[in-house]
């Protein structure tokens, strides 16, 4: 059986507007942000009982962390009260703008969603991504302030931990919603080459991204620069699930200091500076009470996310 398929579910989401792309070279700038520890926030989806967590754990460390929302901080949030609250939180921290708030921008163009879903995610799959940011959109028309803040957001920075530098991107150091910080693309030789050219061509330890939804830690040797290590952090999603049978979100945190007892989930030491996953155990009750308020039984989200969310 032939199944047409629209012109919108071939592009619209899948396409990657120029304006998301920028140089690799811009990492070799000064650091924009100097700390001892840092919580990247990367796909927190509007889930402000996990915003309440990563803050509640924040306030575990004996150095205060910077919190750095590095994009998609909204998407499920489309009641009024709850884009209002995620917004104004998230914008109080440092933050980067992620394709969703791209994307809600006044002047957002016709890249959908603007995930940029590669060839493997299934066009059912795409084409509610498009449908839940049409509603998203809807929602922040009622916030025209909070919008142009959100546009003017930077696509990435610098952030110096102790001695060492380390990229802060939504998707890849190319692209805001770049996969080459994927799971999976990080096996490829190609880009090992890749990101072991860029870390020593601009001075970084690694890379912090999310975007994928999917985590993943990887190091890297660089044969090239007398096996000097370099490391990718994805954190997946701050506030969804990331592992089978589990109901937890996962943030990244990079410090000077090792992370407070039982706190992470996964990481390792990366030249003095530990790079680990910090699971966010947010109240998952009252996230679903909402997430099925606004997004109910045979709706787009509801379709695409609620088996992940309870399991």
């Amino acid at each position: 059986m032939t199944v047409a398929i629209s012109a919108a579910s071939t592009t619209a989401g899948r396409s990657c507007p120029l304006h998301y792309r920028y140089a690799p070279a811009s990492f070799a700038r000064v650091a924009d942000i100097c700390a001892e520890t840092v919580y990247i926030i990367g796909g927190l989806y509007g889930n402000l009982p996990a915003l309440e967590a990563i803050l509640a754990l924040a306030a575990r460390e004996a150095v205060k962390p910077t919190l750095i929302f590095n994009g998609d901080f909204n998407w499920f949030n489309v009641d009024h009260d709850s884009f209002a609250a995620v917004n104004r939180a998230v914008l109080t921290h440092v933050a980067l703008r992620g394709n969703v708030e791209t994307e809600l921008g006044l002047d957002a163009g016709d890249a959908g969603c603007g995930c940029a879903y590669p060839d493997y995610v299934d066009d059912a799959d795409v084409n509610r991504s498009n449908q839940i940011m049409q509603r998203l959109r809807h929602t922040a028309l009622a916030f025209p302030d909070l919008c142009r803040q959100l546009a003017q957001l930077p696509m990435f920075a610098v952030a110096q931990i102790g001695a060492r530098r380390f990229g802060i991107v939504h998707g890849d150091a190319e692209s805001l919603a770049g996969w080459r910080f994927a799971h999976d693309s990080l096996h490829q030789a190609e880009n090992v080459t890749w990101l072991n050219r860029l870390c020593r061509e601009n001075h970084l330890a690694g890379f912090a991204s999310s975007h994928t939804c999917l985590p993943a830690l990887r190091r890297f040797v660089d044969v090239a620069d007398a096996g000097r290590m370099h490391v990718v952090i994805n954190n997946g999603a701050a506030g969804m699930p990331n592992f089978s049978r589990t109901q937890h979100g996962v943030i990244s945190r990079l410090s000077i200091h090792p992370a407070p007892a039982g706190l992470a989930q996964y990481g390792e030491a990366q030249d003095e500076v530990y790079v680990d996953a910090i699971p966010v155990r947010y109240d998952v009750a009252a996230f679903h009470t909402t997430f099925v308020k606004n997004w109910p039984a045979g709706s787009p989200a509801h379709r695409g996310y609620f088996q992940r969310l309870v399991d």
